[in-house]
C-alpha cells in the first residue's frame, strides 16, 4: 500500500467517503500559510475562505475537486453524512480551482459538536464536463454517487483535516 493513503485508512477516509485507491496526482491545500495534511487541524476561522489548491497533471487534463464533511452533524451520528462544502470541475491540470468551473459555491467548516474532518477529494475527468446540476442539498451528499454519475472513477487525490468549533472567545 503507497505511504501517502496510509493516514487514509487511519483517518477512516477511505471507508466512509472513498474507496481504495492510488494516488497519482499531486495535491497541495492551504488556508493563508497554513499547509494542510492529512489529520491536520485547521482552525475553522482560519477556513472562512476556500482553500488555495494546486494540483501537478498535464494541461490537457481536466479534474474535479470534491469538499466533503462525512461527520455532520456529529461524529457519533453521522446522519446526515456527508455534508459538501465545495463542487469545482473542469480543473485543468497543473493550475487550481479558480481556473476551473464552480458548480457549488464554497462553505467553511462550520462543525456544531465534536471533531469533523474535511475530506478534499480529486479526480481526473475523462472529459469535460457540461451542465452539471448542483446537488438538491448540500446533506446527504455521496462522494462516490456523484463520482459515479460523472463517470470520474476512483479519486487521484485526497488530503483531509479535522476541524472542531471554537470557544467563543477565541474566536478571531
Amino acid at each position: 500500500m503507497a505511504a501517502s493513503v496510509d493516514p487514509l485508512v487511519v483517518g477512516r477516509v477511505i471507508g466512509d467517503v472513498v474507496d481504495m485507491f492510488v494516488p497519482t496526482v499531486n495535491m497541495a491545500a492551504y488556508f493563508g500559510s497554513k499547509h494542510v495534511t492529512n489529520g491536520c487541524d485547521i482552525k475553522p476561522s482560519i477556513a472562512v475562505n476556500p482553500p488555495k489548491v494546486t494540483l501537478t497533471g498535464h494541461s490537457d487534463e481536466l479534474y474535479a475537486l470534491v469538499m466533503t464533511d462525512p461527520d455532520a452533524p456529529s461524529p457519533s451520528e453521522p446522519n446526515m453524512r456527508e455534508w459538501v462544502h465545495w463542487i469545482v470541475l473542469n480543473i485543468p491540470g497543473g493550475t487550481n480551482p479558480s481556473r476551473g468551473k464552480e458548480i457549488l459555491p464554497y462553505v467553511g467548516p462550520r462543525p456544531p459538536i465534536g471533531i469533523h474532518r474535511y475530506i478534499l477529494v480529486l479526480f481526473r475527468q475523462k472529459s469535460p464536463l457540461g451542465l452539471v446540476d448542483q446537488p438538491p442539498s448540500r446533506a446527504n451528499f455521496n462522494t462516490r454517487f456523484f463520482a459515479a454519475q460523472l463517470d470520474l472513477g476512483l479519486p487521484v487525490a485526497t488530503v483531509y483535516f479535522n476541524s472542531q468549533k471554537e470557544p467563543a472567545s477565541k474566536r478571531r
